[in-house]
């Protein structure tokens, strides 16, 4: 697949936020790998559009790889430093045309020891903070529920390990002090930022702590009521269903959404879809249409009050 986050996702350089919000949405949906759990190239294409859409999907991330700062992976472009980015830092030493005899002696004294006649070595003064690194974490949703830990590679290869904690949002930075570019002379080494990336879940939508997701229901759970497992981010609870419940009622199960703070809990709201078998029986037939012949009842009576 191509590198080009903006081919991953479908959307053309010039897209809006929103587009590409949109375009990675429609692609999580489609390739998320609960979809496809036996399909080991869709969870690689998801992979790839989740971590197009991390880039992209900040504003400052977008524009640092559109002037080429970084690759399409988040990572640094190494850059290109001049004499004159040393020089202009406090404390460093001018330099003045004639005072080195080769550039070798002019690149020893910048970065911190300058040999002269008789080998005698000076020290330097200069000391600069490492650079920061900027890497793509997807974090599955579940995890950002209930928290998680999760291995990151470094740049030295060395994998650590990153606490994710419950409640954290998409596109979230997580910043591990010193875990950064090494620094300069005595310099401390910068930091490594994370930025999280959340893939859709198939069942449950985020709004803040509350949790929302859409409940099918059967005919005669419908008209008759019922008890049936619903589940949430902890596992599945009983709910009853009301008698006459019509599709779009919100019942909320309370504590059952995102953690608030260290003790508490938003809600579940949970939307009722009355949904029909895909071949309606001759029986079904019979009972609707002995109840159409005795009720004259409207749903959409109110509607064209309205007009």
């Amino acid at each position: 697949m191509t590198d080009d986050p903006y081919k991953v996702l479908g959307v053309d350089k010039g897209a809006t936020q929103d587009e590409i919000k949109k375009a990675y949405r429609k692609l999580a949906k489609k390739l998320h790998p609960d979809l496809h759990p036996d399909d080991p190239g869709k969870k690689s294409e998801f992979q790839a559009v989740s971590a197009a859409y991390g880039l992209l999907g900040d504003p400052e991330k977008r524009k640092r790889f559109d002037s080429g700062e970084i690759d399409a992976q988040g990572h640094e472009r190494p850059e290109r430093q001049f004499y004159r980015d040393y020089t202009s830092h406090p404390g460093a030493e001018r330099y003045e045309p004639g005072e080195y005899e080769d550039m070798s002696d002019l690149f020893s004294d910048i970065f911190g020891r300058h040999q002269r006649g008789g080998g005698k070595t000076y020290e330097r003064s200069f000391h600069a903070r490492g650079r920061d690194m900027r890497y793509h974490l997807e974090v599955d949703f579940m995890d950002t529920a209930r928290g998680a830990k999760r291995a990151v590679t470094m740049p030295d290869g060395k994998a650590i390990e990153v606490s994710i904690p419950a409640g954290l949002n998409d596109g979230q930075m997580l910043r591990l002090r010193g875990k950064g570019g090494p620094g300069i002379g005595k310099g401390p080494p910068g930091d490594a930022l994370i930025t999280v990336a959340v893939p859709p879940h198939p069942v449950f939508t985020r709004n803040g702590s509350t949790i929302e997701m859409e409940l099918p229901v059967t005919f005669d759970e419908a008209v008759l009521g019922a008890k049936v497992d619903v589940p949430t981010i902890s596992g599945m609870v009983a709910m009853t269903i009301p008698k006459g419940v019509s599709s779009g009622r919100q019942l909320r199960l309370k504590g059952k959404g995102f953690p608030v703070g260290k003790a508490t809990h938003g809600d579940q709201i949970v939307h009722i879809k009355i949904v029909l078998p895909e071949k309606v029986d001759q029986e079904m037939e019979e009972i609707a249409k002995r109840w159409r012949a005795h009720h004259s009842f409207d749903p959409r009576e109110t509607l064209r009050r309205a007009i």
